[in-house]
């Protein structure tokens, strides 16, 4: 087992460092929190995570070659993550002031259980530089004679460090102080994260993922 050490810290250190910065997961957890509040973000952290699982088994599997090589692939998830996250850009661009109680406020508005994981699946799964990651990681980082048990505990990692991180973002931005400050401004952060929304979806549209 100590054999592989060198390839989990190195797989370790990509996924914190490409987890930790600022994107479409980071601004929709940002969102669910402060619009809906921990459950709802915490939900979604958990979609991400599962979005990010599927991108991991795919390599695993050896099908990462197929997504890299295949230009129709690449194009249509491309073009379906751009087109999710102007969806969702353009629902934040329309939030409505709140009044009350920032909890009732948000309790009243907040997506299921259900709907807040299935967001932040989405936003991940159909993300191909997410896909293109893995599929660069996976070849530099792990050996062809690994076992796929040993690559499937990579994966366990880096899905299980995923929640736990977007989760912690859930935490810190669902704090009483955050949100009661957010209840009077909430409406226009929603609407600034909107734009950053869209503008992920255009950078998506016009990037060169080849």
């Amino acid at each position: 087992m100590t054999a592989y050490w060198p390839e989990f810290l190195t797989i370790m250190v990509a996924h914190a460092l490409a987890v930790a910065s600022p994107g479409p997961d980071f601004a929709l957890v940002l969102r669910q929190s402060l619009a809906h509040g921990r459950r709802t973000a915490v939900w979604s952290s958990i979609g991400i995570g599962c979005g990010l699982s599927v991108h991991i088994t795919y390599c695993i599997l050896g099908l990462g070659y197929f997504l890299k090589n295949s230009a129709v692939a690449l194009a249509t998830v491309k073009y379906l993550g751009a087109a999710y996250l102007a969806y969702v850009g353009l629902r934040a661009l329309r939030a409505q002031p709140r009044t009350g109680d920032v909890d009732l406020a948000a309790g009243a508005t907040a997506p299921t259980d259900r709907a807040a994981w299935t967001t932040g699946f989405l936003v991940n799964v159909l993300n191909p530089k997410a896909a293109l990651f893995f599929i660069a990681l996976f070849p530099l980082a792990v050996s062809v004679h690994t076992p796929k048990l040993i690559q499937l505990g990579y994966g366990v990692w880096m899905t299980l460090t995923t929640m736990a991180w977007f989760s912690f973002v859930a935490l810190v931005f669902t704090r009483a102080e955050v949100r009661r400050r957010f209840l009077s401004h909430g409406h226009w952060i929603d609407r600034a994260l909107g734009v950053v929304f869209l503008g992920f979806a255009v950078s998506l549209i016009f990037a060169t993922l080849s």
